[in-house]
């Protein structure tokens, strides 16, 4: 079994929903947290995942953390020697993450208020970044706030990126047909 099979079954969807809706954790497809956001497919949150290919020990920032739900996966994947920092621009998602990642008992995950750029550069360079929103445009910041061959996957539009940053610039991978709720700045 690989390791994001292990983390979607160590992982429970479920404690990561509003109440009314874990009866639906099975359920492949995004579910509402409230505020206009959702709780990602986990079709989808698992291909970002395998792009992302987080490794033990990485530092990731999780742009978009919502429930906290991608955030646990992330800090499941790295294990006890990485860290994840949740960003979430809703201050209720904020804390609503924040209780569902406590309430599971993880500990390497930090959640913060997103700030007026995107990402958190105060705690940069990232290993990775995963985005769970879409953008209209791929933002610089993101890059920036990257390693060299650090990695980020974000849909722009209807498109997932996979972003590698290189020594001089950026290699791009696109994975056409998909939708999300908009990042909001």
């Amino acid at each position: 079994m690989n390791k994001i099979t292990e983390a979607f079954q160590t992982i429970d969807r479920e404690q990561f929903l509003p109440s009314e809706l874990r009866g639906q954790a099975d359920i492949d497809a995004p579910l509402p947290i409230g505020y206009g956001q959702t709780n990602s497919q986990p079709t989808t949150v698992r291909m970002m995942l395998e792009w992302l290919d987080p490794q033990p020990g990485d530092k990731i920032l999780d742009v978009g953390s919502g429930s906290g739900w991608t955030t646990a996966l992330l800090s499941y994947l790295v294990g006890p020697q990485g860290k994840v920092y949740a960003v979430e621009r809703v201050p209720r998602l904020v804390e609503f993450g924040f209780a569902n990642v406590k309430r599971a008992g993880i500990a390497n995950a930090e959640f913060f208020q997103a700030g007026s750029m995107f990402g958190l550069p105060q705690h940069a360079p990232y290993d990775r970044i995963l985005v769970s929103a879409t953008a209209k445009k791929l933002p610089q910041e993101l890059i920036d706030q990257l390693k060299p061959s650090g990695k980020l996957v974000m849909p722009v539009g209807s498109t997932i990126y996979e972003i590698t940053r290189t020594k001089d610039g950026i290699d791009t991978v696109p994975h056409p047909g998909f939708a999300f709720v908009p990042l909001v700045k």
